[in-house]
């Protein structure tokens, strides 16, 4: 009656067994090491790698604890942060730029656990310390751009269709076409109507011209807002990655807002730099038709940037390439002077508009405007001596060598498709992050220990067992969260001692059925029985309806919400598990084998 099969038995013994050996990397730690990943895709992070690392090491007398090639990076874990810090500069001294050299922090757990993948949970912000942004994407500035591109693209297409038109101009939001004759303007707006379907036309007599006006529809403008933030999302985990930078959350929150967080990070000042950095590049053609003095009114048409050396330059609105078209950004030298350059690669359709944009304009200057922080500056004019095919181009003027090396870090993790600016930014030290990782292990420790003393001065020996069993659930819940490397935040934590309070209701259901069998005078063996399976309905109805509120937080959720969702429905599974199979287990084990059993010790 009370009795498992032997193969249900085994089961729970090895599920126990892998919670066990999967929950064990959480209590080693971490301790600093020192991160190295490739900058460029040509370069591979190989055993070649490693050796380099290891020799240059050695010859400055710093020994790792551990050194190793892990995915696409070579990590070092050192004793304490200063060998860290002096073993960075070692590996940057060595490698050159080539090379991502960063700081992290790596788990001390033993290599036979990382062998069979046993690794920690990942550790939030609030917990591990780290940098933390809420970045705001300027959703005006991403419609400006798309209407400034509409407006190059208009003009070719009509010159493509042989279709004659007076002039494309813009006012806010609205696109003026202007036409001599009703006949082109008809001609112009099926050709429109064809190639540019996100604009609703209409059309106006001016006088003498033939006006057809151009306006973004609803629907056009929300869907460039949301791919705005969409590429914007995209370019910051680029550039996270090239950082080097160790399980960061990057999400967005609201319609036009982007958070970042980077726990564990140490260098939070290149950290802050890189992200805080906006770069977007535009190539526009120079104005060298107007006057401009400084302080004066530029002309309609036209923007007023200072170059390198401190010379205003006029250049038209119209914008030939932005840098979204760049395939690949590495920094070099000028070939004529030796002057530090930022050498780029163009994708098919930034060759082919480069190539165009240089043919039709030789002779002219075209500039190259590096944006940062919602500023313009002309890193370099030349005159477009003949046209450029192939893809490659070449920035230079005036920069530094880690200038070159910070801009094409940035254009080579991506362009924004629109700035971006840090509204809010928080700093979460390492001790702070231990504070709180001690609160919160201490709160889950003295919460367990009321719950033991409360089940076993309550229900005695089933009360032991129950502890027991939810001894399994607390090992189980850490097991899954490692497995799936999930992060672990301070609203998971609390999800964890929430999930033990919830845990041991399902075993106090089945105490108090037994007691209640016992009290009907019912035989111990089929009390024990009838309080397993009739306590398992209702166990199974609390449990779902628990359930389905923690699955309606993961999904209407975000950030901690979703992370103490996830503990909530994980916990609620290995509770079940726990409360009826585990504790089970021991009962039988207990009791099972005592056919003329008289008493039970249940309070």
């Amino acid at each position: 009656m009370n009795r498992y099969p032997l193969w249900k038995n085994l089961l729970i013994l090895v599920v126990l067994l892998a919670g066990l050996i999967y929950t064990l990397p959480n209590l080693y730690g971490e301790s600093p090491a020192v991160q190295v990943s490739s900058a460029r895709t040509s370069i591979k992070v190989d055993e070649a790698l490693l050796g380099k690392v290891s020799d240059a090491l050695k010859v400055a007398s710093l020994n790792p604890d551990m050194l190793s090639l892990e995915g696409n990076s070579v990590k070092a874990r050192f004793a304490d942060t200063d060998t860290q810090l002096k073993a960075k500069d070692v590996i940057i001294k060595q490698l050159g730029d080539d090379y991502v050299v960063a700081l992290n922090l790596v788990s001390r757990s033993p290599q036979w656990l990382t062998n069979l993948h046993a690794l920690p949970m990942y550790l939030g912000l609030d917990l591990r310390g780290g940098v933390h942004f809420l970045l705001q994407v300027d959703m005006k500035a991403a419609l400006d751009k798309a209407l400034e591109a509409a407006t190059g693209d208009i003009r070719t297409s009509l010159r493509e269709q042989n279709i004659a038109y007076s002039g494309v101009s813009r006012d806010s939001d609205m696109l003026t076409i202007k036409f001599r004759d009703a006949d082109a303007r008809d001609k112009g707006q099926a050709e429109l109507k064809q190639r540019f379907s996100d604009f609703a036309l209409t059309e106006k007599d001016q006088g003498s011209d033939y006006l057809l006006q151009a306006k973004l529809t609803v629907v056009a403008e929300r869907r460039i807002q949301e791919s705005a933030v969409q590429q914007n999302l995209l370019t910051l985990r680029n550039r996270v990655n090239e950082l080097g930078v160790a399980e960061p959350v990057i999400q967005q929150q609201g319609a036009d807002r982007i958070v970042v967080q980077l726990p564990g990070v140490q260098d939070t000042a290149r950290a802050k730099d890189i992200l805080g950095r906006t770069a977007t590049l535009e190539v526009r053609l120079v104005d060298d038709d107007h006057s401009y003095t400084e302080g004066g009114v530029v002309p309609f048409g036209l923007e007023a940037f200072k170059d390198r050396e401190g010379r205003t330059l006029l250049v038209k609105k119209q914008v030939l390439l932005t840098g979204e078209r760049i395939n690949d950004a590495q920094p070099g030298f000028d070939n004529r002077d030796n002057e530090p350059a930022v050498h780029l690669n163009l994708d098919g359709v930034g060759a082919r508009k480069f190539k165009e944009a240089t043919r039709e304009n030789v002779g002219k200057r075209m500039a190259i405007i590096l944006f940062e922080k919602g500023k313009g500056e002309i890193v370099t004019a030349p005159v477009i001596r003949e046209e450029i095919g192939g893809g490659r181009v070449q920035i230079s003027g005036r920069m530094t060598t880690e200038e070159a090396q910070d801009t094409s870090l940035l254009l080579r993790a991506g362009a924004l498709a629109a700035p971006m600016e840090i509204v809010e930014e928080r700093t979460v030290g390492p001790s702070l992050g231990a504070d709180n990782i001690s609160r919160g292990f201490d709160s889950t420790k003295i919460g367990f220990m009321m719950i033991a003393v409360f089940m076993v001065a309550y229900y005695l020996m089933f009360g032991t067992i129950s502890v027991f069993a939810l001894a399994a659930n607390l090992l189980l819940l850490v097991a899954l969260l490692s497995m799936l490397q999930a992060t672990l935040t301070l609203p998971g934590m609390a999800g964890i001692a929430l999930t033990l309070g919830m845990a041991i209701d399902s075993n106090v259901l089945i105490n108090e059925r037994i007691r209640e069998e016992l009290r009907n005078g019912v035989s111990p063996q089929a009390a024990i029985n009838s309080g397993y399976e009739h306590a398992f309905a209702t166990i199974v109805d609390s449990n779902i309806t628990n359930l389905i509120a923690g699955i309606a937080l993961f999904l209407f959720g975000s950030g901690p919400i979703k992370g103490f969702a996830v503990v909530l429905c994980l916990g609620i599974l290995t509770s079940m598990f726990s409360a009826v199979l585990v504790s089970r287990a021991l009962v039988n084990l207990f009791y099972g084998s005592k056919v003329r059993l008289t008493k039970v010790s249940i309070g």
